[in-house]
Order: structure tokens, then sequence, then C-alpha cells
């Protein structure tokens, strides 16, 4: 059970870093406008909001790693839990202010990796 939770912990983390990919660097690329549906024109005007949110998605893979590797067990699950539940909360507010698809892209896979360690 532990394991799939871990496993389930490091897709997450692994959507976080391609969503980095994607906002700072292919976000006026053809795979960035089609997946954000945006214009060549509104992607240039805001290519620097897009970078940075990226950089923040890179620092929530990086806490989700960090849960991974650490050492202790029991702070390694709350170092987890606690990059989840920003990943849940990221992923909420996006899904209401921005595309409900965030809910489903974002949070539906962060609730699922935390039920699991929940459960392990």
């Amino acid at each position: 059970m532990l394991l799939l939770g871990n496993v389930l912990v490091a897709a997450v983390a692994a959507l976080h870093i391609y969503f980095l990919v994607l906002e700072m660097f292919l976000w006026t690329k053809p795979l960035g406008l089609t997946t954000f549906r945006n214009s060549v024109e509104k992607a240039t005007d805001s290519a620097v909001l897009a970078a940075n949110q990226g950089l923040y998605n890179g620092f929530l893979a990086a806490g989700l790693i960090w849960g991974l590797v650490h050492g202790n067990p029991a702070f390694a699950f709350q170092i987890k839990t606690f990059f989840l539940l920003c990943v849940i909360v990221a992923g909420v507010y996006g899904a209401a202010t921005v595309s409900r698809r965030i809910l489903y892209v974002q949070a539906t896979p962060a609730a699922l990796a935390l039920i699991q360690l929940w459960l392990a």
C-alpha cells in the first residue's frame, strides 16, 4: 500500500515537473499554446507570469520528491502530506478561478495520492 502511495506521489511530482516545463519553456510554443488554449499574443503577453507559475510548480515537485527520499518515514509522510495538500488547494483554486479542467488534472491525482498514503 505504501509503495502504491509513493508511486502516486511520484506521478504527481512528475506532473508538476511537466507543468514547469510547459509554463517556463513551452508557453509560447505550439504545445504550450494548444495545452493552455492561448493565442500567440496572449501567451506572449503572459509569458513572465506563466514562468513564475511554472517555478511554483517546480517547488511543489521538489517538495514531493523531498518527501519521497527523506530517510525518516514519519517525517517523510508529513512532508508528502503537506505538499499534496498544497497541490490540492492550488488545484481547487485554479478550478474555481481559471478552468474546471485544473481540478481533474492537478487536484484529483494529488487527492488520490493523499488518500492512498493515509490508507497505507
